[in-house]
């Protein structure tokens, strides 16, 4: 296993998926009911979702090389645009409106509650296609895979347990244009290995 890629990956797919809003519906749902049935729901539909990543990256890297640097500049530079020119208000209203559905009940209920709505909400979301340009770019798709799960997982419980604890500290905006410089610095990057 690539540690220097499973950092990489843990890090930016953990940063592009604070301020979105399956983590607003995830904080929802767990102020609301059983924080480990809703982490429990959460991380099983992030990890499926991650699972799809990793499979279409894989799929991508079949292109010639110059397709595929040219396909992960452009994710990279759109990912960078939506973090960093989207609202982090819009994200509050969508996460909220993805919670609603939500209600109290039984560990099953809730859990199952918090997969549908997370899998439903993180279809084409943005750490779907960071994760799907690792796995393209770098060819090593488990441990994409591994780590892109492991920072879903570890958000989802950030946000069932501590999300309106960690609000407190640092504001999901900040958080969010981090994530976006960051998403900007690897389109630049990409796009230097493009041209190079």
């Amino acid at each position: 296993m690539n540690l220097a890629l499973a950092l990489s990956v843990f890090s930016i797919v953990f940063l592009a998926e604070l301020p979105d809003k399956t983590m607003i519906a995830t904080i929802i749902m767990g102020s609301r009911g059983s924080t480990l049935a809703v982490w429990t729901g959460a991380s099983l539909a992030f990890v499926i979702h991650m699972g799809i990543a990793t499979m279409a990256g894989r799929l991508v890297a079949l292109l010639p090389h110059k397709a595929v640097e040219a396909v992960v500049t452009a994710l990279f530079l759109a990912g960078a645009a939506y973090l960093l020119l989207v609202s982090e208000k819009e994200e509050e209203q969508a996460g909220a409106t993805e919670a609603q559905g939500e209600s109290a009940g039984v560990f099953l209920k809730v859990a199952a509650t918090a997969f549908g709505v997370i899998f439903v909400g993180e279809f084409g979301d943005l750490t779907q296609i960071v994760t799907m340009n690792f796995a393209a770019s770098s060819h090593q798709a488990l441990t994409v895979f591994l780590a892109a799960s492991l920072a879903m997982i570890s958000v989802a419980a950030l946000g069932a347990f501590g999300g309106k604890f960690l609000q407190r500290f640092v504001s999901l905006t900040k958080i969010r244009t981090a994530g976006g410089i960051v998403m900007l610095g690897l389109g630049i990057w990409t796009l230097v290995k493009l041209f190079s």
